[in-house]
């Protein structure tokens, strides 16, 4: 362990460590960071673990301010982090949930195999990179007026299902059926709106991606049978992707908001980017309202790309979509603020979970699970890097118990991106992952170089530690072998 940490971490286990609240006066509640010894010492050079400090300040916080082994540095909470407050004297930060609000992952199995898309897969890729906009500031190619975007902001994935992008059983495969209760296009601004309408439909840049992928593991063959995962060797096709520009204003007009909110509440904090509200008063109120609206747009977002897709694998491989066989397994987001119930000290109460680069994690019988899925549990998505592994797991009851249902994110950074770039170049990464089978498409050299496997930790220690603190639990390992980039 790093010398910073001695004196500091209480070690519970192999997989659990804590900040007592001794660490700082006015800490509510423990912090608890799920990982392992030798994982430590990034959480000090990038001052994450000050931050989950930090946020155990925050009124109405109960158990503990967690962290996720994914845990990296981010605004106000660490990326990674996981807060409950107390929906009758807690509060809501938007530094909880993040500037890309609903921020999320859709996995899409298919009916084909790694034999027969290897032959295919640059006009695959460079069907997907011309099918689905990409890039920062991209424009969609959907053209809605303002009276539309507000329908989408309340209706999410449905409005653009009913549109003619999509199935019905994608709806009853997304969290929330894609679209959140609450939402108030009036609680949203004229900039907010004006930067969302044309960003509809597109993916983005940054870590935003599409990768197509082959089973290379299945650890648990009921659960991924559950899934439509049958076999080493099939593809998937992974979206992550999220609110674009529109989440991102919606944020920054919030944290403004609630920064002055603080000093009228009396409320103290040990770091100003941990602006919040009371949950119950009204401008936590309408950060919640407006916040809805960034997450139904998420789900439409990723709606439209996942028709185009679609769209794109039967181009290129000339087969119906019943051949193709490409349904939805599930989307999860991952960047969210929820009004869930637990139990605390013996009794129910309503809680407004903060999940910031953490993902819902619910187990089998939770009866906002899909019926599908209800006798094995929440599927869970945690992308790796370009290079490297991705993984699909559960949700388990050890979840509920300890982490307010929710898991890792994904591997999680050890370098910004900005000393990603210093030290790689773009080309250099295209070439090293051609080198080992994977084919990239990207309109942005430095943004690839941004996303290089050397910017992030190995997300199979990462998803190897919540497996074996039982917050979530294996099904399958995928490889990737197609990538587009924003």
């Amino acid at each position: 362990m790093a010398a910073p940490w001695k004196g500091i971490v209480r070690k519970i286990d192999d997989y659990r460590w804590e900040i007592p609240t001794s660490y700082k006066t006015g800490m509510l509640v423990p912090g608890l960071i799920f990982t392992s010894e030798s994982m430590l010492g990034h959480l000090w050079e990038e001052q994450a673990f000050e931050q989950v400090a930090n946020v155990a300040f925050l009124p109405g916080i109960v158990r503990h301010s967690l962290a996720m082994p994914d845990i990296h540095w981010g605004y106000g909470f660490p990326i990674g982090g996981v807060a409950a407050t107390r929906v009758k004297d807690g509060v809501v930060s938007p530094g909880g949930v993040g500037f890309d609000i609903n921020c999320g992952v859709r996995l899409v199995r298919t009916n084909l195999t790694e034999d027969e898309v290897r032959p295919k897969i640059e006009p695959l890729v460079d069907q997907l990179f011309v099918n689905i906009p990409s890039g920062l500031g991209s424009e969609g190619k959907i053209r809605v007026k303002e009276k539309e975007l507000e329908e989408v902001m309340v209706r999410g994935s449905r409005w653009a299902m009913e549109k003619g992008y999509g199935l019905p059983d994608d709806i009853i495969v997304t969290e929330e059926s894609g679209s959140m209760k609450g939402a108030n296009p009036d609680k949203v601004s004229s900039k907010a709106k004006k930067r969302g309408i044309p960003q509809l439909g597109t993916l983005g840049s940054g870590n935003h991606f599409l990768e197509v992928e082959v089973v290379d593991e299945i650890y648990d063959l009921k659960a991924a049978k559950a899934m439509g995962i049958e076999a080493l060797g099939q593809v998937l096709l992974l979206i992550h992707t999220g609110s674009r520009g529109f989440g991102h204003q919606i944020c920054t007009d919030y944290v403004a908001l609630l920064g002055e909110a603080v000093k009228r509440y009396g409320i103290s904090l040990p770091d100003r980017q941990l602006a919040c509200a009371p949950i119950n008063s009204p401008e936590g109120q309408d950060y919640l309202a407006a916040m809805s609206c960034a997450a139904n747009y998420a789900w439409a977002n990723r709606q439209f790309i996942l028709h185009w897709a679609r769209e794109s694998f039967a181009r290129v491989f000339g087969k119906s979509q019943q051949e193709l066989g490409m349904r939805q397994i599930y989307d999860v987001c991952h960047n969210i603020a929820k009004i869930e119930e637990y139990t605390i000290n013996g009794k129910k109460e309503k809680l407004c979970v903060h999940r910031k680069g953490a993902t819902r994690a619910f187990p089998a019988g939770h009866p906002d699970v899909p019926e599908i899925y209800r006798s094995v549990g929440q599927p869970v998505f945690i992308p790796g890097d370009m290079g490297r592994y991705s993984y699909v797991a559960l949700g388990t009851e050890v979840a509920m118990r300890e982490t307010f249902g929710s898991t890792c994110h994904g591997a999680g950074r050890v370098q910004s991106r900005a000393a990603a770039k210093r030290s790689l170049r773009g080309v250099d990464v295209a070439r090293a992952l051609a080198d080992r089978g994977i084919t990239v498409k990207t309109g942005s050299m430095a943004s690839l170089a941004e996303e290089a496997s050397e910017a992030y930790k190995d997300v199979s220690e990462v998803v190897d530690i919540t497996h074996k603190a039982g917050i979530s639990l294996k099904v399958a390992r995928t490889k990737p072998i197609g990538v587009v980039k924003g």
